[in-house]
């Protein structure tokens, strides 16, 4: 049984704020003990007690480190609790603004992306998203603006169905690294791993322990033993020449590795959490064997390139370097980053979008746990089809949502949908669209029951003119009718969600222009809904029917207001309220 999602995150909450009550009582114990340590030692300094001065800068010492570990775990409480907080605002449906509101995904020339509200303050990607890394936004904005193919929907879902109660994951994640997102950048780490080797001969590799042992050995005879000093100063002579033979590359391979290797480090932190877990479904046993991929865990490798870069870093320091000077500290470290950059470099790709998918299924886990009574959609194998039963959208409150039924297939192909503004037209495109996109990217849908075929998806709900290229509204909406007439002479069949179509020009242009854009798109085997508030369109079902059919919202005007019930009914509106309203309003009509 599913445990309930707000009960369940008010319980974990409280733990937490527990938690952190806790850690600030220590830390303000921890900080009075540690004063107290530091004031004992400079009275004892101050006594002359030196001998004792051990203690209290050993307590010190224990306390600062222990202190630190204290901070740690209130910082991961405090992540913790914001990730139950806006849980539970999503839940409650108190989540706009409090999310990423990303923007820089679709782009005016997407086919659906800024109708559907897909991205932006508001959207289906600010409710979704709970990814900590850069790829795993990347990847679930992916998911959201392409459709996938049958079986990787129904791997994608089975996938999102082992997650969906494993909350402990996906708090782990977010608490994992102090601000990951922010930090990492995926395209630098790649490109890092992919440049051309900087030392791309093994035989400088083998050689150069063998010279720092001969150099090791000579000076130690010549000190210790009564050596030859002369070979002494021949082996460090021959070291030399070889160390500025390789001093530029060697210099080369320090300035590259600076940034990727802070990034992985990051990285890491994640991928040692999600390498914890033992998947069952396919898709996930696949992705955690990619983060296995080139021999090793990916978070073991990434560690011990940490350790090679913290290891080349002990060069900076004044005294070590005066010791490691003769023996090329940097130049041995050097060589062993560019060898595991060859051993690992083409597994990092491979790595962040294995991350990526996996806190893009996270995600969608989510939601599926946060919102139990939504279903997972019945892919399909053959279309196109379109079935929805008490479809709501997923970004209206559960309270003003008001479900509406859809079906659409090889039969029906089309509902033209009439009635006047804000009776709830444009809002039945958007449900049936967004519902689309979280099926086709493997999410549960808003709905009490939801079929579908695999589908790509054009809409022209909110095309808008655009002053920097010089196009009107109208001539931005018939390019987007091209581009959805394009799209539906693929292999795919296409849902078209045409919104006041063609309401740019005059009546006649306009019913002889929707007329064939709608004839074409049937032809090729489209399915979609049209709407209008222009009564001479609603011939056009009747031209095309049984093919197409008419459809509506009512509405009526009581006390001054027009009351809307946001019910889908057959047939066309038979009134219009208009003059009705704008009387009400006060215009002398």
């Amino acid at each position: 049984m599913n445990p309930d999602p707000s009960q369940e995150y008010k319980t974990r909450l409280a733990a937490r704020r527990k938690a952190i009550e806790h850690y600030r009582k220590l830390d303000r114990v921890v900080a009075a003990f540690r004063l107290a340590a530091g004031l004992l030692f400079f009275l004892l300094l101050w006594l002359g007690f030196r001998w004792l001065l051990l203690l209290p800068a050993a307590a010190f010492i224990v306390l600062v480190a222990y202190h630190e570990n204290v901070l740690a775990r209130a910082r991961r409480t405090l992540r913790s609790i914001s990730f139950y907080e806006r849980g539970l605002a999503r839940i409650e449906d108190r989540w706009i603004g409090s999310g990423d509101a990303q923007t820089s995904f679709g782009g005016e020339s997407h086919p659906y992306a800024a109708d559907l509200d897909i991205f932006g303050k508001a959207s289906l990607f600010e409710l979704l998203n709970t990814a900590r890394t850069r790829s795993g936004e990347q990847i679930l904005g992916l998911w959201l603006l392409e459709g996938a193919g049958r079986e990787e929907i129904l791997s994608r879902q089975e996938a999102v169905g082992e997650l969906r109660n494993n909350v402990d994951l996906r708090e782990d994640l977010i608490v994992a690294g102090e601000d990951i997102r922010a930090a990492v950048q995926p395209e630098l780490i790649v490109k890092w791993g992919t440049l051309p080797a900087i030392i791309d001969s093994r035989w400088p590799q083998a050689v150069a322990p063998v010279l720092s042992a001969l150099t090791i050995l000579t000076c130690i005879s010549y000190e210790f033993f009564d050596g030859n000093g002369w070979l002494a100063l021949a082996a460090i002579a021959l070291q030399s020449g070889f160390a500025l033979l390789y001093r530029a590359r060697v210099r080369n391979v320090i300035a590259a590795v600076d940034q990727p290797g802070k990034d992985l480090e990051l990285l890491s932190l994640v991928l040692a959490r999600l390498e914890r877990e033992q998947w069952q479904s396919s898709k996930l046993r696949r992705l955690h064997s990619e983060i296995a991929a080139g021999g090793g865990l990916a978070s073991r490798e990434i560690a011990r390139l940490g350790r090679l870069i913290n290891l080349l870093q002990y060069r900076l320091n004044a005294v070590f370097a005066l010791i490691s000077a003769p023996f090329f500290w940097a130049t041995h470290f050097s060589f062993a980053i560019e060898r595991w950059r060859r051993r690992n470099g083409p597994s990092i790709e491979l790595w962040l979008r294995a991350i990526g998918e996996l806190e893009a299924l996270c995600a969608l886990a989510g939601y599926a746990f946060e919102h139990p009574s939504d279903p997972f959609p019945e892919i399909l194998d053959a279309g196109p089809r379109f079935e929805g039963e008490d479809m709501g959208h997923p970004l209206i409150p559960a309270a003003r949502s008001i479900p509406n039924s859809l079906s659409l297939g090889s039969g029906l192909q089309m509902l033209v949908v009439s009635g006047s503004n804000m009776s709830g037209k444009s809002t039945l495109l958007r449900t049936a669209g967004i519902n689309t996109v979280m099926a086709l990217a493997g999410a549960p849908v808003r709905a009490r029951r939801f079929r579908l075929s695999v589908l790509r998806m054009g809409a022209t709900i909110r095309v808008l003119d655009s002053l920097q290229a010089g196009t009107s509204r109208f001539y931005a909406e018939i390019q987007r009718l091209h581009d959805i007439m394009m799209l539906a002479k693929g292999p795919v069949p296409v849902l078209f969600l045409l919104d006041e179509i063609l309401h740019g020009t005059n009546s006649h242009d306009r019913a002889i222009g929707a007329e064939a854009v709608l004839r074409g798109l049937i032809a090729q085997g489209a399915i979609g809904l049209v709407t209008t508030h222009d009564l001479a369109l609603a011939k056009v079902a009747d031209a095309l029917a049984p093919r197409a059919a008419n459809a509506h919202f009512e509405d009526h005007l009581e006390n001054g207001r027009m009351i809307f019930d946001y019910r889908l009914r057959s047939g066309v509106v038979q009134k219009s309220n208009a003059l009705e309203l704008m009387r009400a309003v006060g215009l002398d009509v």
